[in-house]
This record gives structure tokens, C-alpha cells and sequence, in this order.
């Protein structure tokens, strides 16, 4: 909030505040960030000498705004590091590894629900589970389903931050032999463990079709055998948030992604910035908490980086059922910071094809009912789910996430570009996500690790 001087009067018995023989009314309005930021560039380099006399107007004192805030910005990504050393970076990194490869031996290890799935996967992904060895099912330390809805057969596919490889192995079983994954994660241990059964798995499935590489997610450009415009899809579980640099992961992905491919991922989120305090905390970062973005800052970072529209699938709110853990989340002051856990799609379509809010152009889509294993209802995003052969009115972007992607031969598309109409009804900026009190009804699930 900003203090605002709205008068002065030379009246000493209804003093909000005195100076000298002076009372002093203020007002505090509320503004937003960008106005706050407005009002310091106007006032920068201004000198204050506040409350001091000027009897060349009528005895009110003059005020002078002592600020030097010129170079005062919009925090976009509250968990980086850019302004710390690479010494401080690489610690981080390697605080994480240390806590995924020595104190954390199986899911079992973990302090919070916030590496756990939302609910059970579906049928068919159960059956790779299934299929999967027992070791690499043990290392998993997701919060949601990463692979998104459609065929995903023949597809070359990247997993960012794979870990001991379990959602590779139940990818590399969707897009078959002629198919590809790649997996890629920073902690040896971890590979170690998807290495090693690679064998195992190859002979299950009756063919290898996966890679795995070691590598931090923010120096994605630095494995030479991630070519650039290659994967029609990049998955991450639970991941991006222990980076260090979450715009160098978004820029690395935007880049390696096929025209109208996706980077679709489940992560942790936070309904407000988390303080550096919390941050500092090596087990609230590695329990995938601290390290999470305000779900706002994230969805401007991805529009940034030239995701211009990003998708939210599903969420769960995070219950931290481990007292040491809200403790210390308490003892920072942050009593009503909330987590959540969530699943976004971020589309690889240029500004031809997407604008920065959906538009209404008149138009309208049905769903052929033709995507394996959807023949009733598919699922778009959490507000987009289309029954079989019902026409279904959409916005410009949604028509295009269909008609410029994989999934356009499943619809069938009514009108065009020509007449605009305004803002498509139920844009908003509110908080996406379900409460816990919310997410308790219809479509809400209990939760727990897979």
C-alpha cells in the first residue's frame, strides 16, 4: 500500500497525527504492483525534506519524496537466482541432488503429499505401471499424470527431470517402436537406476526405444543430442519447481519443441510469493515446496517465453500433514500460503495462431469421438470438455489448439476468423485452482503416491 498526503490543517484537536503544532491526515490506498511501480518512476530522484514549513503557501509544509527505486521491478520468478552467484546456483543444485539421491531412498522418505498424484491414474497407465520394475516404480516422486490424452504412438517424447525413469518407461510403452523417449536428470543415482533396468524393459515390451542423458533442466542446450524443433512432446513431473532458473527451462523447451507440439507437466504451485527464507529451507525445496512459483508469476513467465496461452488441466490443493514442515512455513509469517499441485499444457503455436486473452470469433467445435480410449468425452483443459458429436462454443485459441496440433483430424470445425466479437465470456485472472474446501466435491479425489 502506498501512504498517501491528502491534506494538512493547523488544528490541534482533531490531530490524526502531529508534527510539531502540525496534524497530519493520511490516507492509505491499495494499488496494484504496476501502479506502485508508476507512481516511484514519476517521483524517482526526487529529494524529501517531509513535513517541513513553507509559509509561501499558507503555512502548509512542503514534502519531498526521498527515493532512489528507478531500477524497481515486477518480481516475475521470485525463485531465481539470477541475482545470486553461479556458486549459490550450483549449491542449490546440488543440495537438490543430495536430497534426491541420499535422503530420500523411496517415496516412502517423503516429509509432505506434495510429491504425490492428485488420484489414481487411469486404467491403461496402471497397466504399464504394471510393467514397469519395482525399483524404478519405488524412486517415483510425482505430484500429477504427465502424458497428455491422445495417441501418442510413433511421437518422440522428452521427459525433463526423469529421475529413476518411471513415467519414460510408461511413455516409451504409448509410442511403441516407432516411437522415442529421452529422458533427462541430474542425479546420477537416480539414472543409475533407469539404466540399469533398460535391459529389463526392452525385453518386456519387445523393444528399446528409450535414451537417457544426465544434465541440469537449465542447461538443457549444453546435451548435444537434444536437437532443437525434434519432440512433438516434453513432459515433467514435479520437477521445474526445484529449478534454479525456471525461464532458462521454459525458453530450453520452447525451443525443442515441434510447431504445434506441447510441453505438458505437473508442478507445484503457490497462491502467493514465497519468501527467501523458505527458500533457504533445503527440505521445504527439496520437498518441492519453497522452490514453487505464485501460479500468477508462472503463467506470465510462460507467455514471456512465447507460450502464449497456458492451459490448466487439473489441480488438487497440497495438505502438509508434517508439523515440523508448517512450523516452519508458520514461523516465517506465511500461515495462509497455500500449495497446490497442478497439470498445464503449454501449446508451441505463434502469435499467428494464439493471442494473449481468448477471443470470440462465432465459432464452434464438436468432438468426433475418435481419440483411443475417449470415445464419449475428451478433456482439453479444465474448462474444455468435449461430449461426442455436441457442438461446443470456443474461443480463437481453443479452436486452434485443435485445428493446428496433432488433435485436428478428432473435430469437426464450425466457422472462421472473419467476424471478431469481443472477449470470449469467462476469461478471467482469478486463482485457477481448487481450495480444499472446493476440491471435496464433484471430481475431487483423495490422493496419495502411485
Amino acid at each position: 500500500s502506498i501512504h498517501y498526503l491528502i491534506g494538512v490543517t493547523h488544528n490541534t484537536h482533531t490531530r490524526v497525527f502531529s508534527f510539531d503544532h502540525y496534524t497530519i491526515i493520511i490516507k492509505v490506498m491499495k494499488v496494484s504492483s504496476s501502479a506502485y511501480l508508476y507512481l516511484l518512476a514519476c517521483l524517482s530522484d526526487v529529494t524529501i525534506n517531509a513535513f517541513t514549513p513553507n509559509h509561501h503557501h499558507h503555512g502548509r509544509p512542503s514534502l519531498s519524496f526521498v527515493t532512489n527505486l528507478k531500477d524497481a521491478s515486477l518480481f516475475v520468478d521470485e525463485t531465481a537466482s539470477s541475482s545470486s552467484s553461479s556458486t549459490q546456483k550450483n549449491d542449490k543444485q546440488k543440495e537438490v541432488s543430495e536430497y534426491y539421491s541420499s535422503t530420500l531412498q523411496t517415496s516412502d522418505d517423503l516429509q509432505t503429499n506434495a510429491c504425490c498424484t492428485a488420484g489414481s491414474p487411469p486404467k491403461h497407465i496402471q497397466e504399464c505401471i504394471s510393467n514397469i520394475h519395482p525399483n524404478v516404480v519405488a524412486k517415483y516422486y510425482g505430484c500429477g499424470l504427465c502424458l497428455p490424452q491422445y495417441d501418442l504412438e510413433g511421437l518422440k517424447v522428452l521427459d525433463l527431470g526423469c529421475g529413476a525413469g518411471r513415467d519414460v518407461y510408461i511413455a516409451s510403452q504409448l509410442v511403441g517402436a516407432t516411437g522415442k523417449v529421452v529422458g533427462v536428470d541430474m542425479t546420477p543415482e537416480q539414472l543409475q537406476v533407469a539404466q540399469e533396468t533398460k535391459d529389463y524393459h526392452a525385453e518386456k515390451f519387445g523393444f528399446d526405444n528409450v535414451e537417457f542423458y544426465q544434465g541440469t533442466l537449465e542447461n538443457l542446450d549444453q546435451i548435444q543430442e537434444l536437437e532443437e524443433g525434434t519432440f512433438d512432446v516434453i513432459i515433467s513431473n514435479c520437477v521445474i519447481n526445484l529449478c534454479t532458473d525456471k525461464q532458462a527451462v521454459l525458453e530450453h523447451c520452447k525451443k525443442l519443441l515441434k510447431p504445434g507440439g506441447e510441453l505438458y507437466f505437473s508442478d507445484v504451485y503457490a497462491s502467493r510469493r514465497v519468501p527467501q527464507t523458505l527458500q533457504d529451507d533445503p527440505v521445504l525445496w527439496g520437498e518441492c515446496l519453497s522452490g514453487a512459483l505464485y501460479w500468477n508469476d508462472f503463467e506470465n513467465l510462460a507467455r514471456k517465453v512465447g507460450f502464449i496461452d497456458p492451459r490448466l488441466v487439473e489441480d488438487a490443493p497440497i495438505t502438509i500433514s508434517n508439523q515440523q514442515v508448517q512450523d516452519c512455513i508458520n514461523a516465517a509469517g506465511q500461515n495462509n500460503l497455500k500449495f497446490y499441485s497442478a497439470t498445464y499444457r503449454l501449446w508451441n503455436l505463434s502469435s499467428e495462431y494464439l493471442e494473449p486473452h481468448c477471443e470470440d470469433y462465432g465459432q464452434a467445435v464438436s468432438y468426433k469421438g475418435t481419440l483411443p480410449r475417449y470415445p464419449s468425452t475428451w478433456t482439453l483443459d479444465k474448462h474444455h470438455t468435449f461430449e461426442t458429436n455436441r457442438l461446443m462454443l470456443v474461443c480463437g485459441n481453443t479452436w486452434n489448439m485443435l485445428a493446428q496440433t496433432c488433435l485436428a483430424e478428432h473435430f469437426n470445425f464450425v466457422g472462421n476468423f472473419d467476424t471478431h466479437y469481443g472477449i470470449f465470456d469467462g476469461c478471467g485472472t482469478a486463482l485457477p485452482y481448487d481450495t480444499e474446501e472446493s476440491s471435496s466435491g464433484k471430481g475431487a479425489s483423495a490422493g496419495g503416491c502411485c
